[in-house]
């Protein structure tokens, strides 16, 4: 017997090196996965020794000359550029592709090979590649994603490994691409809600910050000039006050504001702080319900193609709490877990995180007790997009007076505070 060196990945997705002992390559990768890894480099080690011993060896290439005589100044590699992660976008196509392949009869081989000569995003085609080259190696092709969980999701594994053991791979992938798109669609609405308001507040500071620096200061060579002394009304020394700041220590302030903003991403790094910043999300006024529905709709959507794809409630309900995205959420779903693992009904833990409104526990109910839990989350699913679009029309038309009030009364509150002094002034002049 030979012995195999391998590079392998658990379940928890960490990697795992060792060395055994095997008959052949094919044999070794067998006895890898019967340990419940997922292999990603199998060799004999004398063979990987001695690879890894001339690459050591290998010679440095000169300044400015070229590597192993194939790559010149023309060849620069930039894969270091890359972030190894591929656009919501980009991965849709990819799935609903495959699986309209799968569907017309071709093998998953072929599939990947032709998506992957006509695909453009060189990350994705790198991938395509290692993913071809891993199923033509003996690995499934649930295992071969796993190994690029940069781009492919638990969702998209646990998805893609329940369509293998059902025979039902194109149907699968094509609930999966299904799911991507009403994903992309959820935060495409969001993201368009947020737009203006953003827009509206760049503009306001911009004016706000012009007036600081610039108009306020003449006012107040022009008070200094007038009043010779006198005091001034305490809404303009306020005004006037916050002009030097901003103009003279300009710098101190955007270090305030950049530390108050890393100190909000700081906690929201820890378990603690990110609950309690997620649960401020979804009590917040005005952008809270919204938030709130989407988080929903998630939910229920990913829990129903999840469970309608073969995948184990238990499973499923893990995979739900990793990828919901907001930790309120993922804790009312780890409580749903444990209950469901002591054998209690998925609709009483839900109704008892509180997090869930009556009409969601009700659908739940009702799924369970007639066994159409997957098309009752999903319905569930649909009801709060139309939620969503409707909140976020809701909130486009109700922000633009609310913004432009806000704006007409900081500039209000500015003009009338450099108008004061001068009105007093006035007044004394025509008395």
């Amino acid at each position: 017997m030979a012995k195999f060196s391998y590079v392998a990945l658990d379940s928890r997705g960490k990697e795992i090196t060792g060395v055994l002992e095997s008959e052949s390559t094919t044999a070794a990768v067998s006895r890898i996965r019967e340990m419940g890894y997922f292999p990603t480099n199998v060799a004999e080690a004398d063979k990987a020794s001695t690879k890894k011993s001339a690459k050591t060896a290998a010679p440095a290439a000169p300044a400015g000359g070229k590597a192993g005589g194939k790559k010149g100044l023309g060849s620069i590699d930039l894969k270091f550029l890359s972030t190894g992660r591929v656009k919501s976008k980009v991965l849709t196509a990819f799935t609903r592709q495959l699986a309209t392949l799968i569907d017309a009869g071709l093998p998953l081989l072929r599939g990947l090979d032709v998506l992957r000569k006509g695909e453009k995003n060189p990350t994705l085609k790198r991938a395509l590649q290692q993913l071809a080259e891993s199923v033509e190696g003996g690995s499934t092709f649930s295992e071969a994603l796993a190994q690029h969980p940069k781009i492919f999701n638990k969702l998209y594994v646990n998805m893609v490994r329940a369509g293998e053991a059902g025979g039902v791979m194109d149907v699968t992938l094509s609930r999966l691409a299904d799911f991507q798109e009403k994903a992309q669609k959820i935060k495409g609405k969001v993201i368009s809600a947020m737009v203006y308001p953003t827009a509206v507040i760049f503009v306001a500071l911009s004016i706000v910050t012009f007036l600081m620096i610039v108009v306020i200061p003449k006012f107040q060579e022009i008070f200094t000039d007038l009043l010779e002394g006198k005091s001034l009304p305490g809404l303009t020394l306020f005004v006037l006050y916050c002009s030097n700041l901003v103009k003279n220590q300009f710098l101190l302030v955007a270090g305030c504001i950049a530390a108050i903003w890393v100190a909000i991403k700081m906690i929201g790094k820890t378990v603690k702080g990110r609950f309690y910043l997620d649960k401020l999300k979804l009590n917040a006024p005005v952008f809270g319900q919204l938030i709130r529905k989407v988080s929903i709709a998630r939910f229920t959507r990913t829990l129903g193609t999840l469970v309608a794809s073969g995948v184990p409630i238990l499973q499923a309900l893990n995979i739900v709490r990793e990828t919901s995205g907001n930790a309120v959420i993922a804790k009312a779903v780890s409580q749903i877990h444990d209950s469901v693992k002591e054998g209690e009904r998925i609709v009483q833990p839900l109704e008892a995180s509180g997090v869930f409104p009556a009409m969601v526990v009700s659908m739940v109910d009702v799924g369970e007790e007639t066994g159409a839990l997957p098309d009752m989350l999903m319905k569930v699913a649909d009801v709060y997009d139309d939620e969503v679009d409707n909140a976020v029309g809701a909130i486009t038309s109700l922000l633009e007076p609310i913004m432009i009030v806000i704006l007409a009364i900081i500039v209000g509150v500015i003009v009338l505070a450099m108008f004061l002094p001068l009105i007093n002034v006035i007044t004394q002049l025509s008395g």
